[in-house]
């Protein structure tokens, strides 16, 4: 099994940034791809960034020019880089790993990020 603990999170006022942090343990060497996605209050959970091997990458339109997403050479820690916050991006955040065959996804418990006016 895989295990991911994500850290970083927290509130800023508009306009800041923070950065997110997602590390995996247990069997990594089954992760494919390595992503962040988030869930508003009465929203559905939805694709952040995601990031494979190659390494390429993947962005919700939403968050384009000010997110990025970057992954260790050791390919087991995943980051975020949040600029430019908006309080539309307030949500809870969660990192995902996508294992190689039919092992069930795996997920962080997730990080709250607030993001104030």
């Amino acid at each position: 099994q895989v295990q991911l603990v994500e850290s970083g999170g927290g509130s800023v006022q508009a306009g800041g940034s923070l950065t997110l942090s997602c590390a995996a343990s247990g069997d990594t060497f089954s992760i494919y791809l390595m992503g962040w996605y988030r869930q508003a209050p009465g929203k559905q959970r939805e694709l952040v960034a995601r990031i494979a091997n190659g390494p390429s990458t993947l962005y919700a339109d939403s968050v384009k020019g000010r997110f990025t997403i970057s992954r260790d050479k050791a390919g087991n820690t995943v980051h975020l880089q949040m600029n430019s916050l908006k309080p539309e991006d307030t949500a809870v955040y969660y990192c995902h790993a996508d294992l190689v065959g039919t092992a069930p996804d795996a997920w962080g418990q997730g990080t709250q990020v607030t993001v104030s006016p």
